[in-house]
């Protein structure tokens, strides 16, 4: 069929029915909205100070003649707490969540590793319902902590904010969605070996690729529960960053032509991680209040990494999401006082409300995506004539039972999405000409829930 043929059909049904522009909050979900009132500060508090009490969290506090550490200190006995917050909250769930310790041997790297180190990542699994949705969505902190010295394993390291603050809103995350159900499965991750170089976040990024696991998001939480900076000494607390590459570090050893179809079309800007990070912001504002999602069009800050790394490496959609100000005073430091200033990574420097607004955010945006079908499939744009006007097309999602869908539109410089037309066909044309705006599709659920966007693959046949 002739795409001529089609265009008064779908741009009569554009023209009878309104579009929203993206940035306005749509319906929100009353069991999303239900589960982020849960999200609690005192809570977030109480896993931070658990957290703490075992003085250091160092990768490398572990001893080898055990898996296991049941002592007080040192991360081993950290990990073996979280391991059982995670089976306390397996109990609410209906046995669909599963908590384990996986753990293996690293060899010394002649770098931060310098002695066999016992490693091991706590992870809890939310399994879907729905069998024919095999879709994954990873939530994680890092559970080590340090001081000055990256080698030094028996001094104190409190790491309330760094990263107390991502390993709590895990916790905290899933202790609220494991009393739910959603079609997709969701897993809580804390990970070990952060400040020895992403290790954790290694293992478990090869892992997913090895195991096949069809990882739809990874949503890295490092350093977000602190509203004030040095040197500038802002204080602030309605901003959260959220970082994302720009073209995907999964193809700087391109072969496939990949990357010159991104220069051709102009994609720079809309890889699956910034894709995500569009995304976060969209969902995470729609549910929580008094809070601005801020993207930083960079993977990491300067000087610093995150273990969302190793998985965009991977081809993965991952971000990092981090507080706005951040005070080095609090990270990577021996405990002192020093010219009037005291260091070291407490909780007292923590604003527990902040942690629970990012730990929302998080919360809101992995429910939608679990409650979301899966993403359309086969989606096109016509661009074998020239026209005025933009024609899309594109397949039913493979799993979830569809409302129907959004197709999103954009100025090719302009950030986030600025409108969203909903059809409940397998296609679309719109009087906006695709050589001036970016398009994609979502699918959506019965009750509203969009899946991630697809941007169309241009049709020259």
């Amino acid at each position: 069929m002739q795409t001529k043929s089609l265009l008064p059909f779908f741009v009569a049904s554009f023209l009878a029915s309104p579009f929203l522009n993206a940035q306005t909050i749509i319906n929100r979900d009353p069991q999303i909205a239900d589960l982020v009132s849960q999200i609690s500060a005192d809570s977030l508090q109480a896993h931070i100070n658990g957290l703490v009490s075992f003085g250091t969290r160092h990768t490398l506090s572990v001893p080898m003649n055990a898996a296991d550490q049941p002592g007080k200190k040192g991360l081993g006995a950290a990990r073996q707490w979280i391991l059982g917050k995670f089976n306390q909250y397996a109990k609410q769930s209906g046995g669909r969540m599963t908590a384990t310790l996986d753990t293996w041997t690293l060899q010394p790297d002649g770098r931060r590793v310098d002695k066999p180190a016992n490693m091991g990542n706590v992870m809890a699994t939310l399994k879907g319902t729905d069998p024919n949705d095999d879709r994954i969505f990873i939530v994680q902190g890092h559970m080590d902590s340090r001081v000055s010295n990256v080698m030094n394993r028996e001094s104190d390291a409190p790491g309330a904010n760094d990263d107390g603050s991502g390993t709590a809103a895990v916790i905290e995350l899933c202790r609220v969605m494991s009393k739910s159900s959603f079609p997709a499965t969701i897993i809580f991750v804390t990970l070990t070996g952060e400040e020895q170089g992403l290790l954790g976040a290694e293992h478990l990024s090869e892992r997913a690729v090895k195991e096949k696991w069809n990882v739809e998001a990874v949503l890295n939480n490092d350093i977000m529960g602190s509203n004030n900076s040095s040197d500038t000494r802002i204080i602030d607390n309605t901003r959260l960053r959220v970082f994302s590459e720009g073209l995907p570090s999964s193809l700087l050893k391109d072969t496939t032509g990949r990357i010159g179809q991104i220069q051709r079309f102009g994609n720079e800007n809309d890889g699956k991680a910034r894709t995500l990070a569009r995304y976060l912001k969209e969902i995470g504002e729609r549910y929580v209040e008094n809070l601005e999602v801020v993207m930083v069009y960079r993977n990491d800050r300067y000087l610093r990494g995150g273990d969302h790394t190793p998985y965009v490496q991977r081809g993965f959609a991952a971000v990092r999401l981090t507080e706005m100000n951040e005070n080095y005073e609090h990270q990577h430091q021996d405990l002192r006082t020093q010219n009037g200033i005291e260091y070291g990574d407490y909780p007292k420097f923590m604003d527990f409300d902040y942690l629970r607004k990012n730990t929302a955010v998080n919360l809101a945006t992995l429910a939608n995506l679990a409650k979301s079908p899966t993403v359309p499939q086969n989606v096109t744009v016509d661009v074998r004539n020239l026209t005025n006007s933009t024609a899309l097309y594109w397949q039913a999602p493979k799993a979830g039972k569809v409302k129907g869908y959004y197709v999103l539109m954009r100025e090719t410089y302009w950030p986030f999405w600025q409108k969203k037309f909903f059809t409940t066909k397998l296609g679309m044309t719109l009087p906006f000409s695709k050589d001036n705006y970016y398009f994609a599709v979502q699918s959506v659920s019965e009750d509203g829930n969009e899946s991630l966007p697809v941007l169309p693959v241009p049709n020259l046949r």
